[in-house]
């Protein structure tokens, strides 16, 4: 297959929207197929560009972002021009220039293409009204004629229906993890020494600071935590996603100044190594569809504590690994957090059973093969609505 890959922006600290297409990428052209990957040069990440052997990546400029919406006309000429050549097109994200000028000419040519969102469906948090008037004038178009909707997880199978997704043309792939780069895992000891805990319990949260992702929830938790239990302290590590302000203002008026620790930047060269010195992992999320970090953490061997409203928790559940609490229960989140750090063994069987469920069903290779799956799907499902 020649396969087109759209994204918007190609920087890790975009998250999934971002690593997905790269990973993705890899394994396809690993597995015979020609990929093509076309994005912008907003932010984009050398890193990744650099390392996709054998994949073509072409960064169009950004020659304007008018709110997160990048506009790069080359781009559209490329697209005009070369669509016709690729058997399928994916689309990453939802609300995006490119998005727009790719479902204009994959129509325009008969060329099958899936929309994977990202969780970037529901109109929450901000800018509420321009998302409202992209969805009138291009989303319900882009959506009604997807080929497929891949969703990640049972929650997002639910944004695509409530935004009039016909269900029988969604299909769910999980996110996957490169379990390569967990064979050989840090020394203990490397990011506490680094940051002076080596003496401390470590309650890690790592991801983008932003809104959606429970900060104000874990901060008042822990809080209360703090006063219970001795000789804690709270990591705070990710790149600030707007809301880095409102976390240290958090962390003054609950007077956490000495127990708390932000690190706003992304941590990836040390990410490993802070999994492997917590205790305990928190993924305090609300609207977030899957989660990669709590599957990290616990290839690293450290439990992970997932609130009900993240679409990780599905697997969670199903799994038997991990803990899981309500959105907004300070009172449960605190208790699970005194849990773990007094039951050490117990976390730590939780963590295996995470391993090993990820070694089962999330590696990159089995995922990929889904992926090529729903691919071949699509390019016969056009082909025979065609000769018809």
């Amino acid at each position: 297959m020649n396969v087109l890959q759209v994204v918007q922006f190609f920087s890790r600290e975009h998250g999934g929207s971002a690593v997905v297409p790269y990973e993705l990428s890899k394994q396809l052209e690993r597995r015979g197929h020609t990929v093509t990957l076309v994005t912008t040069d907003f932010r984009i990440d050398p890193s990744l560009t650099g390392s996709l052997t054998g994949v073509e990546v072409l960064p169009f400029r950004c020659l304007a972002n008018v709110g997160g919406f990048l506009i790069s006309p080359a781009l559209k000429k490329y697209l005009r021009e070369n669509i016709s050549k690729f058997d399928i097109v994916h689309l990453h994200n939802y609300r995006t220039y490119q998005n727009v000028v790719a479902h204009h000419y994959a129509r325009k040519n008969n060329v099958p293409y899936v929309l994977q969102a990202h969780g970037s469906l529901p109109r929450i948090v901000e800018k509420q009204g321009l998302k409202k008037l992209y969805d009138y004038a291009w989303g319900n178009s882009l959506l009604r004629d997807a080929t497929k909707a891949i969703a990640v997880s049972d929650m997002e199978v639910r944004q695509y229906a409530e935004m009039g997704m016909q269900k029988e043309k969604i299909l769910t792939i999980p996110n996957a993890l490169n379990v390569e780069e967990y064979t050989t895992l840090p020394q203990y000891g490397h990011f506490a020494n680094k940051h002076r805990l080596h003496d401390k319990i470590i309650i890690l949260f790592v991801g983008r600071l932003h809104a959606i992702k429970g900060i104000e929830f874990l901060l008042r938790s822990y809080a209360s935590l703090s006063r219970e239990v001795q000789n804690t302290v709270l990591v705070i590590a990710g790149p600030d996603g707007g809301y880095a302000k409102r976390a240290r203002e958090l962390i003054t008026v609950l007077h956490l100044h000495n127990d708390v620790l932000l690190l706003p930047e992304y941590i990836d060269k040390d990410k490993l190594s802070a999994y492997r010195d917590a205790t305990v992992l928190v993924y305090p999320s609300v609207y977030e569809i899957f989660g990669l970090v709590p599957f990290e953490a616990m290839l690293c061997g450290t439990p992970v504590i997932v609130t009900d409203d993240c679409g990780c928790s599905e697997m969670v559940k199903e799994g038997g690994f991990g803990y899981v609490i309500q959105y907004g229960d300070i009172s449960g989140l605190k208790d699970a957090m005194a849990y773990v750090i007094e039951n050490v063994n117990d976390g730590r069987a939780s963590a295996k059973r995470g391993a090993q469920y990820i070694f089962s069903n999330l590696t990159w290779e089995k995922i990929a093969q889904r992926f090529e799956d729903a691919y071949e799907a699509c390019i016969s499902r056009v082909e025979r609505n065609t000769e018809q």
